[in-house]
């Protein structure tokens, strides 16, 4: 049986990732919580490490998708993947933050998340093993769209207990190291299919899926051991009610709406890959996009950047954000400029080797600052009382604008993938500008 790590131990851990000074330092978070932060934040990483790993074997821009595909699924489903996601996620947060405001003990929304999803997971690797065609499609989109929910809880609420229990010295720290730790154990994963050590069947991505079903049960486990003040509840009731006042938020404060503004351009990010696989797959065929090779890039971006990324966010979110979105941009420029054909002087294709998993190596260490910069800065910019209802506001109008990003797909059929990458860059290029105009919020 699994023992507890002891607190010297857990104290060692601590230093080693944020060394001596901050540990003595509490900032924004109540004192018995800043007794606890050397369990709070082995716990905190420990549970983000599982359920981050779970998400990197369940991606539905490059598993998923090749497990449609696979069974003989209509084309259209695998379009509705990363809106499911993306905007099953993020659209319910106004409302369900109003709930979660009405608990004194939020670490119990995360738990019921994690089941939930858990849950989800090991549906789909049912479905895969046991349907075929539309039949298991419908199944596997219906367990996306509760998992999407029960993610949508999961960004609330996590967000609130993590502002309630580590100080802003170490948060950006605790979310980049189990990024890091997460992506090594996908990184693996994708160098075994990569390799041939695994076979790219439905029964060993249907196998992936159940081990991430039980990462996310494990994540619920651990977090259960989470130690959290009772916070406050005002503002719990009147869901609805609630929910169309905190658009009034955008106009108390010109900087919440700048970031929201920002946070929405710079999903032109992660909205990239598959418009840059498609590239790929018209000019080589579908087939032939190695699914291990894009797994590994991705894995390998994130491994080399969450740390860093997070470590710097600790310091200056603003300036994080600022640095993604140019890192976006350069790479989205690049893409579309190879995608146009500008490339061949230098012998570069969609089809040259290494050229696409290059690109999507690129793409996800901005990716990585972008959501490590956007989810510290929001954090630290709010107080208790407004924390949750800041991060519901900016995740559901993202939601609104990720699912009106189908547009982006009528673009590319009319006019060509490229004219919607050299898009995605400018519009990086702009939400870099903006964030330059951020407060530098750590500074407090």
């Amino acid at each position: 049986m699994s023992r507890v790590p002891s607190s010297t131990a857990r104290e060692r851990f601590y230093e080693v990732l944020i060394g001596d000074e901050p540990k003595r330092v509490c900032l924004d978070i109540p004192e018995a919580s800043c007794h606890e932060q050397p369990r709070n934040f082995l716990t905190h990483f420990a549970s983000l490490a599982a359920s981050r790993t779970a998400d990197g074997l369940l991606d539905p821009r490059l598993v998923l998708a090749w497990l449609l595909g696979a069974l003989g699924a209509p084309a259209f489903m695998v379009g509705l993947l990363v809106p499911i996601r993306e905007a099953g996620a993020l659209l319910p947060q106004l409302v369900i933050a109003a709930g979660i405001r009405s608990l004194p003990v939020r670490k119990w929304v995360w738990v019921a998340g994690c089941i939930v999803q858990g849950s989800c997971a090991i549906a789909m690797a049912a479905a895969a093993l046991l349907l075929e065609g539309a039949a298991a499609g419908w199944i596997i989109l219906a367990a996306l769209a509760v998992l999407a929910l029960a993610r949508s809880a999961n960004s609330v609420s996590h967000k609130d207990v993590l502002g309630k229990t580590l100080s802003k010295a170490t948060r950006g720290t605790v979310a980049g190291s189990a990024g890091t730790l997460s992506a090594v154990l996908v990184l693996a994963f994708g160098v075994l299919l990569g390799t041939g050590l695994l076979e790219r069947s439905v029964g060993v991505i249907a196998g992936a899926l159940c081990v991430a079903g039980i990462l996310w049960i494990v994540a619920a486990l651990v977090f259960a051991s989470l130690f959290e003040e009772p916070g406050a509840t005002e503002g719990g009731r009147n869901a609805l009610a609630m929910a169309i006042a905190q658009f009034g938020l955008l106009r108390d404060d010109p900087q919440l709406l700048r970031f929201t503004v920002i946070r929405c351009l710079l999903l032109a990010i992660p909205l990239a890959p598959p418009f840059l696989v498609a590239l790929e797959g018209s000019a080589a065929g579908a087939r032939d996009v190695e699914l291990g090779s894009l797994v590994f890039a991705s894995a390998l971006a994130t491994i080399l950047s969450s740390y860093v990324w997070g470590r710097l966010a600790d310091r200056s979110s603003r300036r994080v954000l600022v640095a993604a979105a140019g890192l976006g941009a350069v790479g989205l420029a690049v893409a579309a400029a190879i995608g146009a054909g500008l490339g061949g002087g230098l012998g570069l294709s969609v089809t040259s080797l290494l050229v696409v998993p290059v690109l999507v190596f690129v793409l996800t260490v901005a990716e990585q600052g972008m959501r490590l910069g956007r989810s510290t800065h929001v954090v630290d910019m709010a107080d208790e009382r407004r924390r949750a209802a800041y991060t519901a506001l900016t995740n559901t109008i993202s939601g609104v604008v990720m699912l009106g990003a189908g547009v982006f797909g009528f673009i590319a059929h009319q006019f060509g993938g490229v004219v919607v990458l050299a898009v995605f860059a400018a519009m990086c290029v702009v939400g870099a500008w903006l964030a330059g105009g951020l407060e530098e919020v750590q500074a407090g």
